[in-house]
């Protein structure tokens, strides 16, 4: 697996490396304008970036269950609005170059450079990305289905496709056969990645579990666990605190993939996940046929028991936050004299899910449980979390919820002592 501190350092020297290679060139090399070398570095950038924006999101188990999925996530979406800036700053300053160093307008520029090889192509494809990012604006995602999103955003594929000749003949790569080679080595590899695991190892899954509905039980107002089967389900190296991207195969619903968290400890036999309603697709999943094929790509997630490090626990769980953590209550080894104490934020004693199975967890296992109600102020207030975790320092932290409450929980920790490296968190988009 690798770690967030690795996955940053080997992304940063990739990026100090193409970066450095234009301005090389132009030291050793006939004499570049500094609107020509802001060209090169920012289209080196560009490209280096568009390859790691690929492999953020190819669903490779080194980076998913070693950086974690929400990580990779809001990764990917920085990452984003910066190719797209860069790739706005290598068309502006190129043509500006150009038209400087040619002496001719603006205009006439523009229709030059964008006749030369590859450059039309690459210009639809730098189209295609900017229809992509705008999409993937929190604005533009609340007005629009995710269906239309998911598919704009495959058009980055296209994109890429479409620039990748004006990446091979610019002139840092030009002329160079080693680096053109490696460079096309490197999206191959990428490309293969995705292919591999987004296309070809969700089919395998899909063949080999065979994974079924088996019940549809109510938890609660809107929330149901959905009981699933299967075969050959301990292969799949499920551990609690993961999730599955679960494509139900009906009519209604094999477009979708929905990101579901194991609510209960895996089997060797089945798999639970418990889904809220909250929009249209899963308001319908709450009345799924008994029998219900389904394609399940995972497991992925990196809040899980392996990142324990201290002998005490405490697991913070915000409303359908609930789901990984009350897997991880049940699951968690507890020796003697070690402490496991779970604190479950909801608005009152009727919103709480799996409030007999918490209960029943607790008495069985000699583990702690108290519920957070809204207005108890354990989650906002340093000096209350202290004093009802005095040893909060000491603790690995656990915890899932809401963007809105895990931040502020987040800086609760914080103010209380908890060192961050000590924080496990699952965070919902």
């Amino acid at each position: 697996m690798v770690d967030r501190a690795t996955a940053l350092t080997i992304a940063g020297t990739g990026a100090l490396t193409v970066a450095t290679w234009p301005v090389a060139l132009a030291t050793l090399g006939p004499e570049v304008s500094g609107l020509g070398l802001v060209a090169h570095v920012s289209g080196m950038l560009a490209g280096f970036g568009v390859l790691v924006l690929l492999l953020l999101m190819a669903r490779t188990p080194a980076l998913e269950l070693g950086v974690g999925a929400d990580v990779l996530a809001r990764w990917h979406a920085v990452l984003g609005r910066v190719v797209i800036v860069l790739v706005g700053v290598h068309g502006v300053a190129a043509t500006a170059a150009w038209a400087q160093a040619t002496g001719s307008g603006p205009l006439s520029a523009v229709g030059t450079v964008l006749a030369m090889p590859w450059l039309p192509a690459a210009t639809v494809g730098t189209v295609l990305m900017v229809v992509a990012g705008v999409a993937s604006a929190r604005a533009a995602r609340r007005r629009i289905r995710h269906e239309t999103w998911h598919a704009l955003h495959l058009l980055m594929y296209v994109a890429v496709a479409l620039s990748f000749g004006h990446m091979l003949a610019g002139p840092d790569l030009a002329g160079y056969p080693v680096l053109q080679v490696g460079w096309a080595l490197a999206y191959t590899h990428v490309f293969a990645l995705v292919l591999r695991y987004r296309v070809i190892s969700p089919i395998q899954q899909a063949t080999r579990h065979r994974l079924r509905v088996a019940e549809v039980r109510p938890e609660g107002p809107g929330v149901v666990s959905i009981h699933v089967t299967g075969r050959h389900l301990h292969e799949l190296a499920a551990e609690s605190g993961q999730f599955f991207r679960w494509r139900f195969l009906t009519r209604d619903h094999w477009r979708n993939a929905h990101p579901f968290s194991l609510s209960a400890p895996p089997t060797a036999t089945s798999l639970r996940l418990t889904v809220k309603a909250l929009g249209d697709g899963t308001h319908q999943l709450q009345h799924l046929p008994v029998g219900t094929r389904i394609a399940a790509e995972g497991p992925y997630g990196a809040v899980t028991a392996a990142r324990r490090t201290h002998r005490n626990v405490l697991l913070i769980a915000g409303g359908v936050g609930i789901t990984p953590m009350r897997a991880l209550f049940e699951s968690l080894p507890v020796a003697p004299g070690e402490d496991l104490l779970l604190l479950y934020r909801a608005r009152d004693m009727a919103g709480v899910l799996f409030a007999e199975e918490l209960q029943a967890i607790a008495a069985r296992r000699g583990v702690r449980l108290g519920y957070v109600l809204t207005g108890d102020p354990w989650l906002s207030d340093p000096r209350a979390l202290l004093h009802a975790v005095p040893d909060l320092a000491h603790r690995d932290v656990y915890m899932c919820g809401s963007p809105s409450f895990t931040a502020a929980v987040r800086a609760c920790l914080r103010d209380a002592g908890l060192p961050l490296g000590q924080l496990h968190e699952e965070r919902f988009a």
